[in-house]
């Protein structure tokens, strides 16, 4: 066996306590949203249900997120819960759920007390499908961690040795987890919203993340069947994290260039859809490394696996 240039399992107890704290971090965000507001995460209408529009006024002199709040709940009396303002002069309206007869109104009074405007975009969704879709989003994050276990569990059934290939496919799975938490707390923590898009983000974090995670284990495959008599799991692990690690940053830092790119000149209504990919895929790649391979060898154990 060839010697590692840097032993990664050596450093385990530091990776870990490095991941405790981020999700740590994360975790208290939460609660202290929950206390707050009553909710851990700041969910968008996808899920509770209500109305998005994005208007922009022909008048961009000032800031009329006060009036126009006013506006709408003079006209409709309805609950305008957020209005944000946009780096391109729109303004982004939130509330109850309103009729298209209501949301005429609104725009008749806009026009009225605020002169003419441009409608960006307008959305509504009751509360009930608002649930219906929470409950899908959180199967399908779990049909995708269940999936992945199998199918590993299935690729690595021929693993040399006495390596149990449930073992590769429950330590991904961890790993996965710990990007979904890490990425979940630090919205949290922002005080982003979480939406229809932040599901999407999650499933394309944990795509790509194992997909990295496989490249080491498939590594780790391979160089079992050219293992030493003396050689433990754990150098076997540390050899094949140094030949993958240049292939985990180049195929990252690509993508995350590229990501970077968007969220700077993209559209601001997509711009917590790319953070939580850039900060999915970062820390998908950290575990990839750090969390997922070291945990097999702390599972497997670092005595030699003959």
């Amino acid at each position: 066996m060839k010697p590692t240039h840097f032993p990664f399992i050596k450093y385990t107890k530091w990776w870990f306590i490095l991941s405790m704290l981020i999700i740590l971090v994360g975790v208290g965000a939460m609660v202290n949203n929950k206390m707050k507001t009553g909710s851990f995460l700041q969910y968008g209408i996808d899920f509770t249900g209500g109305t998005l529009i994005e208007l922009k006024l022909q008048d961009t002199s000032k800031d009329y997120s006060t009036e126009l709040g006013k506006v709408i709940n003079d006209a409709v009396a309805a609950e305008v819960s957020q209005i944000t303002v946009t780096d391109q002069n729109t303004y982004i309206v939130q509330g109850k759920t309103l009729t298209n007869d209501q949301y005429d109104t609104v725009k008749k009074a806009v026009r009225e007390k605020l002169g003419s405007f441009e409608e960006i975009r307008y959305n509504t969704i009751g509360p009930k499908i608002g649930d219906t879709l929470k409950q899908k989003a959180l199967f399908a994050i779990a049909l995708a961690l269940v999936a992945i276990v199998l199918y590993l569990a299935y690729a690595f059934r021929k693993v040399p040795k006495r390596v149990s290939p449930w073992r590769f496919g429950i330590c991904a799975v961890v790993a996965l987890l710990h990007d979904v938490l890490s990425t979940v707390g630090v919205f949290a923590l922002m005080g982003y919203e979480v939406d229809a898009l932040f599901i999407t983000a999650i499933l394309t974090v944990i795509g790509f993340s194992v997909h990295d995670t496989i490249v080491v284990f498939d590594r780790i495959r391979e160089n079992l069947k050219f293992q030493g008599r003396d050689d433990s799991f754990a150098q076997v692990a540390d050899l094949s994290l140094n030949q993958t690690l240049s292939r985990s940053i180049n195929t990252s830092l690509s993508t995350l260039i590229t990501l970077a790119a968007l969220y700077v000149l993209g559209a601001p209504s997509l711009k917590t859809f790319l953070f939580a990919l850039l900060f999915g895929i970062f820390i998908g790649t950290y575990s990839s490394i750090f969390i997922a391979t070291p945990l097999l060898v702390l599972w497997q154990g670092k005595k030699a696996v003959k």
